[in-house]
């Protein structure tokens, strides 16, 4: 993707489909040959002008706007020239085929007098509207990732956690850490070139209480970061059991829509049928699976064995029992068995609720259902009735580690988080070293120095052209 930066490039920049205004977005480093080729004027900066789109022949191909950025005042920092026709799939085809044309003519006469040379217009690659930003200094690496996370986010918390990161907020936090790591450095690298001095610099300029504010400072940013990452990737939650449990009326309990088949009939669900649900706008991708038995059907043996893959790669598992069953023994074996294969298949750390359900069926109400769901790890309520399912939402917002917090949360990715546990690494083996009697100072200057790269990952300060392609490439054409 970096090999052809120069090149002009131009695409569709609204979903595929039919619309009322559809948009073509071209950007390059002169953009007046092509502006005048196909809008028969120039036009005034940052200026809507309604005129015909003329194809070779002079003829118009629509009516519509045409809003020329010139460079360095514009989205990727290049001349931008935005084409606001009407939004059917042929219009804006035609469109493209027609600036490619012209650029082509435009080539091919540019050796002409006072007419500017436009080579090699082509059609932009995934993301390359927002890496020629990100290459042109407009925006950093993070705030390049919010424009796509803005763009897919698929609840209001998480599209105004994604605004706040593509305004700066989460970048400004690192450009903050790594400004107080850089004034560190300089202290510890002005006390290896002067060893000779009388004067400490360490000591003077307080570098140990600075690095403990940095780290506090630091373990905030994580904090913010992680509910950020929870609220862009959610968590995957899996239903499981033995039959007629209740697992597809809690899905549709969950969900607020009856999505699952709910029959009497064991073995109903034979397939896992997936729902994402918010809570609180965190997203739970919810799994309702087959009922986890023996059986001798040939479909059922395919859909537990499908419900024990999901519950293999579950964030968690909600493990349901029907209260009604609890105290005969055959059943009471079959779910202690459940348990023993879910020790067995789970990856340690991923958290197993005990739902009793069918609360409402038992005799004596709440009061005969209540001793269940007395250890902290069980919950009793009703799918029938929605009876404790609030409390189970709220249950599964604690498991997935959401805390509300006052100041706000910007959007984050798994990589950000990974990136600022190295930091956090990296920092508390530099307090240990200058904490000791006789400081170790090249290693606090190659501590400090890793914490700094970690950071710089963050913002895309650094060459990793790998990375940078990667994360590029999955933006949609024309961002």
């Amino acid at each position: 993707m970096f090999a052809r930066t120069s090149d002009p490039i131009i695409a569709i920049a609204t979903a595929p489909g039919r619309g009322a205004v559809g948009i073509v977005r071209v950007s390059g480093r002169d953009l007046a040959p092509l502006i005048d080729a196909l809008c028969a004027r120039q036009l005034k900066p940052r200026e809507a002008t309604y005129l015909p789109f003329r194809d070779a022949a002079g003829q118009p191909i629509d009516h519509g706007l045409a809003i020329h950025f010139p460079s360095p005042h514009s989205f990727t920092g290049e001349d931008v020239l935005e084409l606001q026709a009407h939004g059917g799939p042929v219009v804006l085809q035609l469109l493209v085929a027609r600036c490619l044309e012209a650029a082509e003519e435009i080539a091919s006469a540019g050796s002409r007098p006072n007419l500017p040379n436009l080579p090699n217009l082509r059609v932009a690659e995934p993301g390359e509207f927002s890496q020629r930003a990100f290459l042109n200094g407009k925006i950093d690496l993070a705030q390049a990732e919010a424009i796509a996370d803005l763009i897919d986010a698929s609840t209001e918390a998480a599209a105004r956690s994604a605004g706040r990161s593509l305004s700066g907020e989460f970048s400004k936090e690192i450009h903050t850490l790594r400004d107080a790591l850089i004034h560190l450095r300089m202290l510890v690298e002005a006390t290896l070139d002067f060893p000779e001095e009388d004067i400490d610099f360490l000591q003077k300029a307080d570098a140990a209480g600075q690095l403990t504010a940095l780290q506090r400072q630091l373990a905030q940013v994580q904090q913010r970061a992680r509910q950020g990452a929870l609220l862009r990737e959610g968590i995957k939650v899996v239903i499981a059991g033995q039959p007629n449990a209740g697992k597809s009326s809690l899905l549709n309990a969950l969900a607020g829509a009856e999505l699952a088949i709910v029959s009497a009939v064991a073995g109903t669900t034979r397939d896992v049928v997936s729902q994402t649900i918010q809570i609180q706008g965190v997203p739970l991708h919810v799994a309702d699976t087959a009922g986890l038995r023996d059986s001798s059907d040939e479909v059922e043996q395919i859909g537990v064995a499908r419900a024990w893959s999901q519950i293999e790669s579950a964030d968690a598992v909600l493990f349901l029992h029907d209260l009604t069953r609890a105290a005969l023994p055959d059943y009471a074996k079959a779910d202690a068995d459940i348990l023993r294969t879910l020790g067995e298949k789970l990856p340690p750390g991923v958290p197993v609720l005990d739902v009793w359900n069918k609360r409402d069926a038992m005799p004596g109400g709440v009061a005969s259902a209540a001793g269940p769901a007395t250890e902290e790890n069980s919950i009793a309520i009703s799918a029938k009735t929605g009876d404790g399912i609030e409390a189970l939402r709220q249950r599964l917002l604690a498991i997935a580690g959401w805390q509300a917090l006052p100041e706000g949360v910007y959007l984050a990715r798994a990589r950000h988080v990974q990136a600022l546990e190295r930091v956090d690494r990296h920092v508390a083996i530099a307090v240990d070293v200058l904490a000791a009697r006789m400081p170790a100072l090249d290693l606090l200057a190659e501590e400090l120095r890793l914490s700094q790269n970690a950071l710089n990952e963050i913002t895309g300060s650094f060459g990793a052209d790998e990375l940078l392609g990667e994360i590029f490439s999955r933006f949609c054409i024309g961002k």
